[in-house]
């Protein structure tokens, strides 16, 4: 796709389209974040540092929970990779961030005396939001890349992408095998065919996704029964659409039980935000209790 928007010239210094979006993610995602905050009567400078901190947890978390995932695949044999430039600029796994904002959100409320429970409900419309944007930013650099698919939904990315995330980007048909990259070029010589690979836009399927759930949370932040019931939501419904886009992922950092490591917290994530959402539902002292709107 396009994953740099300039090239500041006579340097080697480019500016990331990735890195673009993700700033409009945070960006948009706080302000529709303090928006329903002061609508819920919530203080507006509070929420933008939480916001921060939440932020910066969130980039830890992502990149604690790669090294994890990716530690018999790659880092166990290149730790040095850890303390690298391209180790920060990537993207981290996104529920490593969420565990990390979580932790965050509930030191730094604490400190602050906000509500977790009616703060949250203000942050997920705009959490959600963010990550359709940097999903848009996943795609134009090529990263979270999906499955070969022959359907015409596929995508082709640039030399460009691969060189900058690595994704895949020609095929060599030899009988019934097929090669990515590297190793198509090794085997050309061996009578295959060379031939450019569609995958399946993995992360336009989680934009998309999550454009529908952030109309959800808007509508359910409206009507909400009780506090705690838009990010409990979130969780869930947020589960149930990575579980399924994980099957056209691309994704070999490890299985759990014969899931993918992303659907295996999926699981677990529903499953407690399940839970949580019928308890609270049923206790009296959550109910809603009306707030001013500014």
């Amino acid at each position: 796709m396009f994953p740099e928007l300039f090239k500041i010239p006579y340097t080697n210094f480019s500016f990331n389209t990735y890195g673009f979006l993700l700033a409009v993610a945070f960006v948009g995602g706080l302000l529709l974040m303090a928006r329903l905050a002061s609508r819920d009567g919530l203080d507006r400078q509070k929420v933008y540092d939480l916001g921060l901190w939440v932020l910066a947890a969130s980039l830890i978390g992502s990149k604690a929970l790669m090294v994890i995932a990716e530690w018999d695949v790659y880092y166990r044999d290149n730790p040095r990779q850890i303390f690298t430039l391209d180790f920060f600029r990537s993207g981290g796994v996104y529920y490593g961030g969420f565990i990390g904002a979580v932790i965050a959100s509930v030191i730094v409320m604490r400190y602050y005396k906000l509500p977790w429970w009616r703060t949250a409900d203000s942050f997920a419309p705009g959490i959600i939001l963010g990550q359709a944007i940097g999903r848009l930013g996943c795609f134009s650099a090529g990263c979270c890349w999906g499955k070969p698919t022959a359907g015409w939904y596929g995508v082709h990315f640039s030399e460009k992408g691969h060189e900058i995330t690595g994704v895949p980007t020609i095929v060599n048909h030899i009988g019934d095998k097929i090669q990515q990259n590297v190793w198509a070029e090794r085997l050309a010589d061996l009578g295959g065919i060379l031939a450019p690979l569609k995958l399946h836009p993995t992360q336009l399927y989680e934009a998309g996704a999550a454009l529908l759930i952030l109309v959800a949370l808007l509508l359910i932040h409206r009507r909400r029964r009780f506090e705690g019931q838009v990010i409990l939501a979130y969780a869930m419904l947020y589960s149930v659409a990575r579980f399924i886009i994980e099957y056209w992922r691309d994704d070999p950092r490890g299985e759990i039980f014969g899931l993918s490591t992303s659907q295996f917290i999926a699981v677990i994530l529903f499953v407690g935000a399940l839970a949580t959402f019928i308890y609270r539902l049923r206790k009296p002292s959550a109910s809603l209790q009306a707030q001013p709107v500014n």
